[in-house]
């Protein structure tokens, strides 16, 4: 096991009917004027943005709304967000929704607070020093930026799509109600689990790393929790207990815990992120479906029998001690499959990808990294088109 710290500051309020308390919380960690950060007409219509915006005025505070967030967050409202918190003198960032909506409250923290451009973190790699608190209501289990130390930013103009990791960017405190998750369609559910299991995943398949089985264990019982409760959501949305654990699972998945003592690397993320950057619509978990098993496919023989016990622990398939190869090689089919039950994609014809965009994808890739990606053996052009092969 490898040498690590962990630091996960987030407080987490979870449970049901926690919203009216929300105000007197973060009056606690220092809000006075606030920007409530939300992303379209449904977190209005739901009827969650109203009873948040009542527990501020119960507690005393200003606010001032800023809606529209979409999907793969853009920076030009993340600065929008940052003049509007300058210019009203806003002290405090909270933000109501998913991934999306809690990556771009962040961003906007960190520009106020440091009056620079948060594009310039992403595009260069340096790090704020500095930023306002923020806080989240979530409303999608996914992405786990609730309690992270990431965000991750789209650039509509020049088509990059770039992370921002610091510790300043952990949310002072969540609020985690499963019932506001209830009316999440199927295939953004789906799209959740794929996320909440990449997250765990590309900490345990990596070759950075020795032997770590207590950090293996938590992340095996992360990754059957969330297929089982998953499969639950899916014929059930309204399955508390299902929802409750995928909640849950998508905070802990990406909050440090189930890669402790080995190194992360994320390939497929950074594999994903152009191709989410090159076509919009394309969902970040939609991506991960596709390239994930592609990706184990070309990746495994450096590591045979790492592949293949995820393969047994995991998704119960048989060992196979004199061919570890077969028993990987089983376990990558039964993860697509089950990706296919939940109605995610697996192949990159149904992302609207072609194999005339491979070169331009890969090339971009490379570049955004500055050089092969990191994995268990270098990822550069040649080998990202072979991983897209590898998906058609």
């Amino acid at each position: 096991m490898l040498n690590f710290t962990i630091k996960t500051p987030t407080e987490v309020v979870f449970g049901r009917d926690i919203e009216d308390g929300i105000g007197e919380r973060i009056k606690e960690y220092g809000a006075h004027r606030v920007l409530v950060h939300f992303g379209g007409a449904s977190a209005r219509s739901s009827g969650l943005l109203d009873r948040v915006e009542h527990s501020l005025f119960d507690a005393g505070l200003s606010f001032v709304e800023l809606g529209g967030v979409s999907p793969n967050p853009k920076i030009s409202l993340v600065r929008k967000g940052v003049a509007l918190c300058r210019r009203e003198g806003l002290d405090f960032v909270l933000a109501v929704g998913g991934g999306s909506v809690i990556d771009s409250a962040k961003a906007i923290a960190m520009g106020a607070a440091t009056g620079r451009d948060p594009w310039e973190f992403a595009s260069t790699g340096t790090r704020p020093d500095k930023t306002l608190p923020v806080a989240t209501v979530l409303t999608l289990a996914a992405s786990g930026s609730e309690t992270s130390n990431s965000c991750v930013l789209t650039n509509e103009e020049t088509k990059e799509k770039r992370g921002i990791t610091s510790e300043t960017n952990r949310p002072v405190i969540s609020f985690l109600d499963p019932e506001n998750t209830f009316t999440v369609s199927k295939f953004q559910t789906g799209c959740g689990i794929v996320d909440i299991m990449m997250h765990t995943l590309e900490r345990y398949l990596t070759p950075e790393g020795g032997e770590s089985d207590l950090t293996d264990r938590i992340a095996e019982g992360l990754l059957i929790a969330t297929r089982d409760a998953g499969r639950r959501a899916i014929a059930d949305p309204r399955d508390y207990e299902a929802r409750a654990t995928l909640m849950w699972a998508g905070s802990v998945s990406h909050n440090d815990y189930t890669g402790c003592g080995r190194k992360r690397l994320f390939p497929v993320h950074k594999l994903e992120h152009e191709l989410s950057a090159f076509r919009d619509e394309i969902a970040h978990g939609a991506g991960l479906s596709v390239l994930f098993p592609a990706w184990a496919e070309h990746e495994m023989q450096y590591d045979y029998p790492r592949f293949a016990q995820f393969a047994n622990r995991v998704l119960g398939v048989e060992m196979d001690f004199e061919h570890p190869e077969r028993t990987a090689r089983e376990g990558i089919r039964t993860l697509r499959r089950f990706f296919e039950e939940i109605g995610m994609p697996t192949h990159l014809s149904q992302l609207g990808i072609k194999p005339e965009n491979y070169e331009k994808l890969a090339a971009n890739t490379v570049r955004t990294v500055n050089g092969p990606v990191k994995s268990y053996s270098p990822l550069d052009e040649k080998a990202i088109i072979e991983i897209y092969r590898l998906a058609e």
